[in-house]
């Protein structure tokens, strides 16, 4: 059943248009994502969809009787109530009928089966019994329980007043509350902001079995593959559905844009046929009736438009000048935390060079100032850190205090280095997309995505080969995140890194360590590895039985696993490069057999034989490049 639709939505701001021509429908039970890139107007759209904002032309309908609800990004219950006052107040209704059933039940005990009214005041009795049951009305407390557990918020937590809470939890509380109300459609703009791993498995399992229907924005890759069910994606000013998760989407969205030049290549090549044809035979008399029925196939061809796709991504590559020894870092016995409290202890673990390890636990489990203290940023209450051989840290700090606040972006980096040519500083600034005069823009006036992008640069720039990245993905949209994903693989060094992004952690780590109050644990591969070993030890605590697998035999996997990524790596990008050497052969042939066609050239029989042997020559270096990437494309999907 339709619930909601748009129709030729438009929002425009001035002669600048954001968005037009939206037409979108959620139904009964969608699971629908929102995506698109910063500033594409999501957020703008989810506001006119929930009726906050108007349309500058086209129309929002709702199914008459359908509740919505919208929680905006980062948006804090603010109340003086206490947290369980808050969410109860959701169920005023239960608790009005509540207050009818004892008035009746008074009455009753008042009345005499004789009464006149005592038949019909039984009868009122038992409907409102019935109803107040089939509203939940014996069951709300308990669900209020559930939510609040699934936030892990504590029963000694239920009477804090919520004025008192953090930004953060004032959020989940605001989303809590949302979920108990359960409206028919259900808007979330970044629901994932603030939540730790374990939240975000709950919050997954409980939307997917949402009795409504779900729209939602999220920059959270691992979310969306695993409750949404179709996509919108926001691009070039126009919405485009997919049925599919966040994965299916990109992979059929990279198909259709492969057809689509493929598509448009091809008439291009037909369109540069007919008009030469017509060029060369409409003068004359013998051809020129098939020139002319040429010419007419071109006016009543449809032409396709180029594909365009928005290019605006960050591009960039990390270096290190420098290979570190085998070990690159060790952990020996490591208390952390502060004076009056520890966090965890005792850590231990070694990282190895060409690592990429992801640590991960709980908000408020130490992660950040694990990293801290590894960095000397932060005393060490006990242990030892040793750093290896030739090892050079280059440091991503969540906190953005790396950077000077007062320093323009081009100072921030040309401070550090004022040996490197402004041209050059400028140059790889426009790759993080600070252009023209974005690089004299003080840094405390730059938005979180752009403080990232502009830490980013600067790691760059220091050629570490020991990365230590706190939240590197936070700030980023999705695009930025995968360009970081494939500079981070592609990086000829080691890579320490805390996140709680999971796609993120699946694209890059290599090993896991999961930080708790009792130290931390080493789980080989990425997230999805670690969640089927954690599996796997909750049976064998459950069944009593042995692990099936040793650290000796993890390690092997480790290794195995580390030369396999690295083989993947090196066929992908001969794959790459014979695609380009494609590319560039089918443009010379292609200006080749232009000339040839030119009929000063067409009648010279010396200048047409040398073209013709260079043809020739081509078109064998097609077959060979063509022969190189099927071999080299087989192997690639064999590994």
């Amino acid at each position: 059943m339709l619930l909601l639709q748009t129709v030729n939505v438009a929002r425009r701001f001035g002669a600048e248009t954001l968005f037009h021509n939206i037409n979108l429908q959620i139904q009964t039970n969608s699971r629908v994502a929102l995506v698109g890139r910063n500033g594409a107007g999501k957020t703008t759209l989810l506001k006119i969809i929930a009726g906050i904002n108007p349309a500058d032309d086209g129309t929002v309908s709702l199914k008459k009787g359908t509740t919505l609800g919208y929680l905006a990004q980062d948006q804090g219950l603010d109340s003086q109530q206490s947290i369980w006052g808050e969410l109860d107040s959701v169920f005023a209704a239960l608790h009005e009928q509540e207050t009818q059933i004892h008035a009746l039940e008074q009455k009753i005990s008042e009345l005499s089966p004789t009464d006149t009214d005592y038949e019909t005041t039984l009868k009122t009795y038992d409907q409102l019994q019935h109803d107040f049951g089939a509203n939940g009305g014996f069951t709300y407390e308990a669900q209020i329980r559930s939510v609040l557990h699934g936030f892990h918020f504590e029963e000694s937590d239920y009477q804090t007043p919520i004025n008192t809470l953090s930004g953060g939890q004032k959020t989940q509380i605001a989303l809590a509350k949302l979920l108990l109300q359960a409206p028919d459609i259900l808007i979330l703009d970044e629901p994932t902001n603030h939540l730790d791993m374990n939240i975000l498995t709950w919050l997954e399992n409980y939307l997917k079995s949402y009795s409504g229907a779900l729209l939602v924005v999220s920059h959270d890759r691992y979310f969306l593959d695993h409750v949404v069910t179709e996509v919108y994606d926001l691009d070039q000013h126009e919405l485009t559905h997919y049925t599919g998760n966040y994965s299916q989407f990109m992979n059929v969205k990279a198909a259709n844009l492969k057809t689509k030049w493929k598509q448009f290549e091809q008439q291009q090549t037909q369109i540069n046929k007919l008009e030469d044809f017509v060029n060369r035979n409409i003068v004359r008399a013998s051809t020129t009736k098939r020139a002319q029925a040429r010419r007419k196939q071109l006016d009543k061809m449809e032409r396709l438009e180029q594909p365009t796709t928005d290019d605006s991504s960050i591009h960039f590559a990390l270096k290190s000048d420098h290979q570190s020894g085998n070990i690159v870092l060790q952990v020996n016995d490591v208390k952390i935390g502060y004076a009056n409290q520890v966090l965890a202890a005792p850590i231990n673990f070694e990282i190895r060079n060409h690592q990429r390890v992801a640590i991960i636990g709980p908000n408020g489990i130490g992660k950040s100032t694990l990293l801290k203290s590894i960095l000397a940023k932060t005393e060490l209450l006990d242990g030892k850190v040793k750093l290896g051989a030739n090892v050079q840290i280059g440091y991503y700090d969540q906190e953005q205090q790396v950077l000077h606040p007062n320093k323009t972006v081009l100072a921030e980096i040309w401070d550090d280095h004022p040996t490197v040519n402004e041209q050059d500083i400028r140059s790889l600034l426009g790759s993080f997309l600070f252009v023209g005069d974005d690089v004299f823009k003080p840094v405390h006036e730059l938005s979180g995505g752009e403080k990232a992008r502009l830490q980013l640069t600067k790691l760059t720039f220091e050629h570490a080969n020991f990365l230590i990245l706190d939240e590197p993905t936070n700030h980023l949209d999705i695009d930025s995140r995968e360009v970081l994903e494939q500079a981070i693989n592609e990086f000829d060094g080691t890579v320490l890194f805390v996140s709680h992004d999971r796609y993120f952690i699946n694209q890059v780590a290599t090993d896991i360590l999961a930080l708790h109050p009792t130290g931390i644990t080493h789980y080989v591969g990425n997230y999805d590895d670690y969640l089927v070993e954690l599996e796997k030890s909750v049976t064998t605590t459950a069944t009593g039985e042995a692990p099936h697998s040793t650290n000796a035999s993890k390690q092997a996997e480790y290794q195995l696993s580390k030369e396999k990524q690295k083989e993947q790596r090196k066929l992908e990008r001969q794959v790459t490069k014979y695609e380009d050497e494609l590319t560039q052969l089918e443009k010379d042939k292609q200006t080749v057999e232009t000339k040839m066609a030119d009929p000063s050239i067409f009648s010279d029989a010396v200048k047409l034989a040398d073209l013709q042997k260079q043809l020739t020559t081509i078109t064998d270096k097609i077959q060979v490049a063509e022969d190189e990437w099927t071999k080299a494309a087989e192997n690639l999907e064999q590994n």
